[in-house]
């Protein structure tokens, strides 16, 4: 059983790192617009529109920089790559921590955006270290890790900021070089030097990435799944705030507390009940269901004019969390284990091109059909409208690719997972043995 217990140690390892990775993330977002407003004397308004382009050029440096850290891990190793991602994102805070002029914040954001893209490295070593019949749940706890930090970084931030605008960054720095170390003592390397393949500069790109996956049509067409469903889950963070507001009159206090309730319902669908569904029906119906829950929460609440009807949908929103796991586990059984870091690369890329694109255009939407002179009629719920759309789309081509390539009955290309070579400095070598197969191989007395 002590295999069983190093296996369980590597997997808490990379979920407490991507935890608290995701808590400072969090803490920083009930401050910012107030940091944005001192720094440049104006109004909320104008706060906004900074805000707008700090997350577009975040999101730009993670669209740019994914493929290029998922290559590296596949080249140099997982453990470097995310190591040095923390260390830039404590840069990051303390940048946005000390800033007398707001062109800091853009140097801090462009810095994060890079080392945020690490995550496609984080979910590559999760592929290493698991099996790929367990990789739809694994995938789910990650997000589950994320959903949790999401809840619990704005609440401390929010409580921080109390004492001042700057807390909550220098806290968020603080945890941020606590991961690193963290991951220097305990996290392990995951990807043996003998399954790793040679860094090329035309794959680590964007779209050099998307074309070195040619070879494997049915990975396309999965990423084109997951940026039509990301695209329509900007939606949610970027206007159901001014919707809110707009439809309901909430406070801040209640847009946090429905986005709290979206947040626990989320994490819990994707840490407790895909593991399960997956295991009882496979992951193409689980992804499926995950789909049609977020077309009919998008709906739902585009439509609603009371609140117990907004948490009903909310909750049903949350649904949705099966869908990403389910298509994460199918994809990473469609490439080999030494291509896991590009092809997290693609699906962060993805992921990123939609974060640049899904907020410009949600809120021209919403802005369009509440003000615009020349719009067909007020209906504050279009943006939401256009998600669902989005995520009929994603449907529509996961469906076809569901019945082309046989999503329920392919083989897996990727192989079982490794065991590290090298231990971290002072730390016993974690080997991430599948927990199915350990009492079957170990000796009974």
């Amino acid at each position: 059983m002590q295999a069983a217990t190093r296996s369980r140690l590597t997997l808490t390892c990379i979920l407490v790192t991507i935890l608290l990775d995701m808590i400072g993330v969090g803490i920083i977002v009930p401050v910012l617009p107030k940091l944005l407003e001192e720094l440049t004397g104006g109004s909320m308004a104008n706060a906004a529109v900074i805000g707008g382009y700090l997350v577009f050029s975040y999101a730009f440096m993670q669209f740019v920089f994914s493929p290029v850290l998922g290559n590296l891990s596949d080249r140099f190793g997982r453990r470097p790559v995310l190591l040095c991602s923390l260390l830039g994102l404590t840069f990051d805070y303390l940048m946005m921590a000390i800033a007398p002029v707001v062109w800091y914040l853009f140097i801090g954001r462009l810095i994060a955006g890079v080392a945020g893209a690490a995550v496609a490295t984080a979910t590559a070593y999760m592929a290493d270290i698991t099996p790929p019949h367990k990789r739809t749940h694994r995938f789910g706890l990650i997000g589950a890790a994320f959903g949790l930090g999401f809840i619990i970084g704005p609440v401390i931030g929010g409580e921080l900021g109390e004492f001042g605008s700057r807390v909550p960054f220098f806290a968020a720095a603080a945890l941020a070089f606590a991961n690193f170390l963290f991951g220097l003592l305990v996290l392990p390397e995951s990807l043996p030097k003998t399954s790793r393949r040679k860094f090329d500069i035309r794959r680590a790109n964007p779209f050099g990435a998307v074309i070195a996956l040619r070879q494997y049509p049915v990975v396309l067409w999965l990423l084109g799944v997951l940026f039509a469903f990301s695209l329509a889950a900007q939606a949610l963070p970027t206007v159901f705030s001014y919707f809110t507001v707009e439809v309901f009159r909430f406070t801040s206090s209640n847009i946090g507390r429905a986005l709290g309730a979206f947040g626990i319902g989320f994490a819990i669908c994707q840490a407790f009940l895909v593991g399960p569904l997956v295991k009882r029906v496979g992951e193409p119906p689980v992804a499926i269901l995950g789909l049609l829950a977020a077309i009919g929460a998008f709906a739902g609440v585009a439509f609603t004019n009371e609140v117990f009807y907004l948490y009903v949908f909310i909750m049903l929103g949350a649904v949705s969390g099966l869908a990403a796991p389910a298509i994460n586990g199918v994809l990473s059984r469609q490439v080999p284990d030494n291509a896991q870091g590009e092809l997290q690369g693609a699906v962060n890329a993805a992921n990123s091109l939609a974060t640049i694109i899904g907020p410009l255009a949600a809120t021209q939407i919403f802005s369009y059909f509440t003000s615009a002179a020349d719009s067909p009629g007020y209906f504050p719920g279009a943006p939401f409208i256009a998600a669902s759309a989005c995520v009929v789309l994603a449907l529509i081509i996961f469906s076809i690719a569901a019945w082309r390539f046989e999503l329920g009955h392919r083989p897996s290309i990727a192989n079982h997972p490794h065991v590290p070579d090298m231990p971290p400095p002072g730390q016993v070598r974690l080997p991430p043995i599948d927990e199915d197969d350990v009492d079957a191989s170990t000796p009974r007395h």
